[in-house]
């Protein structure tokens, strides 16, 4: 095909380079052929609609020049047909008319027509027309090759998604297995846990651990931030508190090569904080409140590390808070920290939790705090017992929040009841 490179549209018979031309006139189909021959096109021509779709169905030609008036289908049917074939790219349509109403023009462009050419054509302004749909063509383009790569780099997105979905789903269940006991009967006393991670994964730890029938560690560990590093710390400092492996156990000490004996809380609070703040790189601290129970005796000794402090309900009703704050674990180094002892009668509950219950915020857009959670535990104990009543305290927090769906922080609790299951000793 012979062209003439100086009437060439600059830079744009690249995003034109097909063109349709239709039209029951032979002679106007020679002509115009020529034409657009001459400006560098590949030129292909139908004699009517039911041919040019035909065509368009098979080469996908990206500009069409038709006559409106034909017989059989005339031009406006020709690109209604036009519009709904399918297409990867948007196809250009100019209709050649001698029409000039601006009634017609509407028409036409209702029909899906892009442009139109008052025949007899004249070829200076063919080549406008043809240019200013190739610009059309050209934003068209480039748009969709944009949204293609928008696509590509949604799905690539949802398939990291994926597989990080999956890998946290996972975290959470290696999470979940060090708390492997949820309930456990010690002496005539039982434990009950509850660990409810506000993700995936939290930063939230409970635990206990029984050196002897009637000895018991109980912790509550909340870790600074949420997410997979305040999850890694947790897991790190489950090792320090270990229930499974007692000569890694930091709050025990082994006796004459036999048996492991309690340390103090506050020493074991202070060999923690040694710990963390040697770990080079973590700037995570926690916060603790640790109980070295005798369930023999009632005997409480305790260590408060800017944790909220325990609370104990009194079988009698009444609510005691105890501890006065203390500073986080691996916050500073060489700290020193307070101990608390105190005494646990039968019938007693002693509870230590998680300021995700505490700063919960309810309904009334207040934070549910710490009296609210006493009138919590109280109604809770009054329903049941054990896991029956820590699972009761979290339901009741979840049913009164402002938004129950999401929780803004890890929620958990360590009950102890003390001296509950004497008749079955007696």
């Amino acid at each position: 095909m012979q062209t003439d490179p100086v009437n060439k549209p600059a830079a744009l018979t690249g995003v034109v380079r097909v063109v349709l031309i239709v039209d029951d006139s032979r002679l106007q189909l020679r002509i115009m052929t020529a034409m657009l021959s001459r400006m560098g096109f590949e030129v292909l021509s139908a004699e009517s609609g039911a041919e040019a779709l035909e065509i368009c169905a098979k080469d996908k030609p990206d500009l069409v020049l038709s006559d409106w008036m034909m017989p059989g289908m005339d031009g406006l049917e020709l690109c209604r047909k036009f519009r709904d074939m399918h297409r990867d790219s948007y196809g250009y349509f100019i209709l050649l008319t001698s029409k000039s109403e601006k009634g017609d023009v509407a028409q036409g462009l209702d029909a899906g027509a892009d442009d139109f050419l008052t025949k007899p054509v004249n070829s200076h302004e063919l080549r406008a027309r043809i240019n200013a749909g190739a610009r059309v063509l050209s934003m068209e383009r480039q748009l969709s090759d944009k949204n293609r790569q928008v696509s590509e780099a949604l799905t690539e997105l949802q398939e990291i998604h994926e597989a990080i979905d999956k890998d946290l789903r996972q975290a959470r269940t290696i999470q979940q297995s060090l708390v492997p006991e949820r309930v456990c009967e010690v002496a005539t006393s039982r434990v009950s846990l509850l660990l409810r991670p506000c993700g995936h994964v939290g930063g939230d730890l409970v635990g206990m651990f029984r050196p002897g029938y009637d000895r018991l560690g109980l912790y509550n560990i909340d870790v600074s931030g949420h997410g997979i590093t305040s999850a890694m710390v947790t897991a790190r400092v489950a090792g320090y508190l270990s229930s499974n492996f007692p000569d890694q156990n930091v709050a025990l000490e082994k006796r004459f090569s036999r048996f492991y004996a309690m340390r103090e809380p506050a020493e074991t609070a202070c060999l923690l904080n040694q710990r963390l703040v040697a770990d080079p790189g973590v700037e995570e601290y926690l916060t603790m409140a640790y109980c070295a129970a005798d369930l023999q005796t009632g005997r409480v000794r305790m260590v408060q590390a800017g944790h909220s402090p325990p609370m104990i309900l009194r079988a009698n009703g009444d609510v005691d808070f105890i501890g006065d704050g203390g500073l986080p674990i691996g916050l500073i180094e060489e700290v020193d920290y307070d101990q608390h002892e105190f005494q646990m009668h039968s019938g007693d509950m002693l509870l230590l939790y998680s300021d995700g219950f505490t700063e919960a915020v309810m309904n009334n857009g207040e934070m549910l705090g710490e009296d609210g959670l006493a009138v919590f535990f109280k109604e809770a104990a009054r329903c049941g017992q054990g896991p029956d009543l820590v699972e009761d305290l979290y339901w009741r927090l979840t049913s009164q929040m402002e938004d129950p769906t999401k929780l803004s922080d890890d929620v958990s609790a360590a009950l102890l009841e003390f001296d509950i299951l004497k008749e079955r000793v007696d």
